[in-house]
């Protein structure tokens, strides 16, 4: 459960100089937050990821832009996937120990994550298309790898950002329907989720902390970006979440370009059990580095972080960009080897596998 050391750097992640200005009260939220939720604390800091109107990246504030994905979309070299995968079937999962913490990977950034006997679902997608619309957008190669009636529960649902791949409204309102689980998302993400029934997500600025479900739950910096349509980006906040239970620490890092915040991350949390962290949807790196960590990169981010182990994700069931599907898991195995790492260090599980770790 949570320390005074926890809580101690909760409180600097919102006041120290790290982040300079004044704070204001929600009731004056900037533009573009009007979920319902509150955050957890009484004040939303103005920092160095917010100018007034929208969110930007500190260690790239000029992002790209609509010439940049013009230019992408005329010169891209597709490599090509194929239109399924058949991947072996793994038992449904149980409920883990409490001294344990156990991994499901479903696909792509979704996890069925146990910790401490708090029961984590990240990013949920089931649907057949991360899209706008169930008749185009990019389709999935691989089932899910568990049906989601197969889950043991869903006590705390996590929500990193608003892109159609890590917030699909759909498999959402699945989800809120079975389970009614707690939510934990980024500045203002609770007025898409209220769309999908969700009427209580609990908002979270950078370095803020809420108790939710047994856990405490830390919405924690990334290198990306947010938009659902073509006029609203930036306006929602992007990011991670690092999940304390029972002695436990689990780091879910969503999307992110590689930079400081890792380094960052692993200082404030000097612990991680276990870090999952992207792998895929990197190529071309011109275009693609600011916000997609490439294999090589998510080896650095896990020495950045000082994790005790790390697991792959966010590659294989999706084609959102130009690598072969099997390039990421290929590049992971070379970038190991040359950090030194084993395969238990930094490791991939099947569609649907789980895994259990010590929590000591």
């Amino acid at each position: 459960m949570p320390t005074k050391q926890a809580d101690e750097r909760s409180d600097e992640g919102q006041h120290a100089g790290l982040f300079p200005g004044r704070a204001y009260p929600v009731s004056d939220r900037p533009k573009g937050m009007h979920g319902s939720a509150k955050p957890a604390s009484h004040a939303v800091p103005i920092l160095n990821h917010f100018d007034g109107s929208r969110f930007f990246n500190p260690h790239a504030p000029q992002g790209k832009t609509l010439q940049d994905v013009r230019r992408w979309r005329h010169t891209r070299r597709k490599e090509p996937w194929p239109e399924r995968i058949d991947d072996p079937i793994f038992r449904p999962l149980g409920r883990a120990a409490h001294d344990r913490i156990s991994a499901t990977f479903i696909g792509h950034s979704t996890f069925l994550l146990q910790i401490g006997g708090v029961c984590v679902l990240t990013d949920p997608i089931w649907s057949k298309r991360c899209s706008p619309v169930f008749f185009a957008g990019p389709r999935r190669v691989r089932q899910p790898g568990q049906h989601l009636n197969a889950l043991p529960g869903v006590d705390l649902l996590l929500v990193t950002h608003n892109h159609y791949d890590h917030m699909d409204l759909p498999t959402l309102r699945r989800v809120r329907a079975r389970w009614a689980p707690k939510v934990a998302t980024g500045l203002g993400n609770a007025r898409h989720l209220a769309k999908a029934n969700i009427r209580s997500a609990v908002e979270l600025d950078w370095w803020q902390s809420t108790e939710l479900a047994g856990a405490r739950v830390t919405y924690v910096p990334g290198q990306h970006f947010s938009s659902r349509g073509l006029y609203d980006r930036n306006e929602c906040l992007w990011g991670g979440f690092v999940v304390e239970a029972r002695g436990a620490v689990v780091y879910f890092a969503g999307d992110s370009g590689y930079c400081p915040h890792f380094t960052e991350i692993g200082r404030r949390f000097p612990r991680i059990d276990l870090a999952l962290l992207p792998i895929g949807a990197y190529e071309p790196r011109w275009f693609m580095r600011q916000q997609h960590v490439n294999p090589e990169e998510a080896v650095r981010a896990h020495l950045d972080l000082g994790a005790r182990r790390s697991l792959g994700m966010h590659y294989g069931t999706f084609q959102l960009t130009d690598e072969a599907i099997d390039a990421p898991v290929s590049a992971l195995r070379e970038a190991r080897l040359r950090a030194g790492l084993s395969q238990d260090d930094f490791d991939v599980l099947g569609f649907g596998e789980s895994r259990e770790y010590a929590a000591a």
